[in-house]
């Protein structure tokens, strides 16, 4: 389930969390109400927050190191010709008649419907989102809700230690003694903004495309992709409607066969 800890994304890693922890403790040791509130025994705020922190990270790890859907093997595969009758086959259209013998050119495995093969991992991943260098691993068919909620936790801890930074800037006679007095803290609450907007935006983008049933690179590439090429510029053979969509991501466990999906079958757990 988990690849090895010190492989290619062990600088990453190490310097997300350090960053998160030495961030973390810059708003303890400031005049900030974090600190204030621990002065004067209000435990509660402070131990949330860094249960937050600790969640944010243990969700980090878990999205990084989690097998995202690698195909290992052809037994993935049996799937892959098992959920389309040969009726159906015959219904595919020329542009993506070649679907049920598709092998992927560099792993030569069988890749099932809505799955790529990942330069930086070297494998096929089923469901392929995306390749994310924040965290070092692809985004795929099993870690994709768990990266959506590690966006939306971050951005809970982004949002409340930049309202903390901006409760431990201070006043001062002069722009020179102000920033001298602030400066440590309104890097961080800079930081913490930018991190925000970028965390938030993401956020926004993934669950779009999630209400849509629909992926990253699916959405960005969909001209090239042979089972979508030929649909409609507002056809997706997956979406079930909004609600459907989004239950069955967050809420249905195992692997889908995408192919009873797209002839509109309905999705098989398997």
């Amino acid at each position: 389930m988990f690849k090895n800890v010190f492989g290619s994304g062990f600088v990453v890693r190490t310097a997300h969390v350090i960053l998160t922890w030495v961030i973390t403790l810059i708003l303890f040791l400031h005049d900030t109400e974090l600190r204030k509130q621990e002065e004067t025994g209000q435990l509660v705020q402070p131990v949330l927050f860094v249960l937050l922190v600790l969640g944010s990270v243990l969700l980090y790890f878990a999205v990084s190191l989690m097998d995202p859907g690698f195909i290992l093997s052809d037994h993935s595969g049996l799937q892959f010709t098992l959920g389309v009758t040969e009726e159906q086959q015959d219904m595919i259209p020329p542009t993506t008649k070649s679907l049920r013998q598709r092998r992927c050119g560099h792993c030569l495995l069988q890749q099932p419907m809505r799955s790529k093969h990942c330069q930086t991992c070297q494998h096929c991943v089923r469901r392929y989102d995306h390749h994310c260098p924040w965290i070092e691993n692809c985004v795929g068919e099993r870690n994709h809700r768990w990266f959506v909620l590690y966006l939306a936790v971050q951005l809970l801890v982004l949002l409340w230690g930049l309202h903390i930074a901006w409760t431990g800037l201070s006043h001062a006679p002069s722009w020179q003694l102000w920033l001298r007095t602030n400066g440590v803290l309104l890097g961080v609450a800079v930081l913490e903004a930018l991190l925000s907007l970028i965390v938030l935006l993401l956020l926004g983008s993934h669950l779009y495309l999630v209400s849509l049933n629909t992926t990253t690179w699916e959405f960005m590439s969909r001209h090239r992709i042979s089972y979508l090429k030929h649909c409609g510029a507002d056809e997706n053979p997956f979406d079930r409607g909004s609600a459907q969509n989004l239950w069955g991501f967050f809420c249905l466990w195992g692997s889908v066969v995408w192919e009873q999906v797209y002839f509109r079958e309905g999705s098989d757990q398997v």
